[in-house]
């Protein structure tokens, strides 16, 4: 049976091999290798969605494959996501036989990867950073702040978070944010994206966890010893990236 001392042990070595990996990834900046990485994580996402959404077809991984592909010479990976839903509304009508459920995994985690790669073709690699930084300083910073002083329950789809620690990491990584968006935005629009990506990161992760319980399963998939699958770990990206895109595009 795994001791505590060895599964923190587990998480501090998955953790630094990840934020290496990152960091090599980030310094080269190179689209294709980005692309590629995000692809793995992508396929590697949608494999742990079909199980938490009990869908067992495995003909969706193709056509998964198909729209990474397409997303490498379209420039506007958001398009991709509308126009796969209207093709699974039309084969829906045709077939009468094809399950609604289906294309959940087309939904969620499809549509925030191919806004983070969206993100990435109009912004660069920086807007990128602000996109990490802004997630990872709301979950630390809710981790640190509720263990703190968190003591009023935030949701029952995560018995574990607290209002208080919500809110602090919604300020901490609002905070760390501001100093990397101002180098993409004005000083107002860095606080405001900054804010509302670090929301939604909260509510990417709650809804993971809501997916989980439905589930009945503690992590999304076990390829990361101590951190669960990469849903566990890209699950606030998922919504922030959504949020951030919308609103650079909208307030810059």
């Amino acid at each position: 049976m795994q001791t505590a001392k060895n599964s923190t042990q587990e998480r501090i070595v998955t953790a630094i091999f990840l934020v290496t990996g990152i960091l090599i990834v980030g310094l080269i900046n190179n689209f294709w290798l980005i692309w590629t990485v995000m692809g793995v994580i992508y396929l590697l996402a949608f494999h742990e969605a079909t199980r938490l959404f009990g869908i067992n077809n495995n003909s969706l991984y193709a056509y998964a494959a198909i729209l990474w592909l397409a997303a490498a010479w379209y420039p506007y990976g958001e398009d991709l996501f509308i126009i796969a839903g209207l093709i699974f509304a039309a084969a829906v009508a045709y077939t009468q036989n094809i399950p609604w459920k289906n294309f959940f995994p087309f939904v969620y985690p499809t549509a925030g990867m191919l806004f983070t790669l969206s993100m990435y073709q109009e912004y660069g690699i920086t807007a990128l950073l602000w996109l990490l930084v802004v997630v990872a300083s709301a979950d630390i910073g809710a981790y640190v702040v509720g263990r703190s002083i968190g003591k009023t329950p935030f949701s029952v789809s995560s018995p574990s978070k607290t209002r208080e620690g919500v809110y602090g990491g919604i300020a901490v990584a609002t905070a760390a944010g501001f100093f990397i968006g101002i180098m993409i935005v004005d000083i107002p629009q860095a606080i405001i994206i900054s804010m509302m990506a670090a929301i939604s990161a909260v509510f990417g992760d709650l809804f993971e966890s809501y997916l989980k319980r439905r589930a009945g399963v503690k992590d999304s998939g076990s390829i990361l010893p101590g951190h669960g699958g990469v849903l566990d770990r890209i699950d606030g990206y998922l919504f922030a990236s959504i949020v951030m895109l919308v609103l650079l595009r909208g307030l810059v």
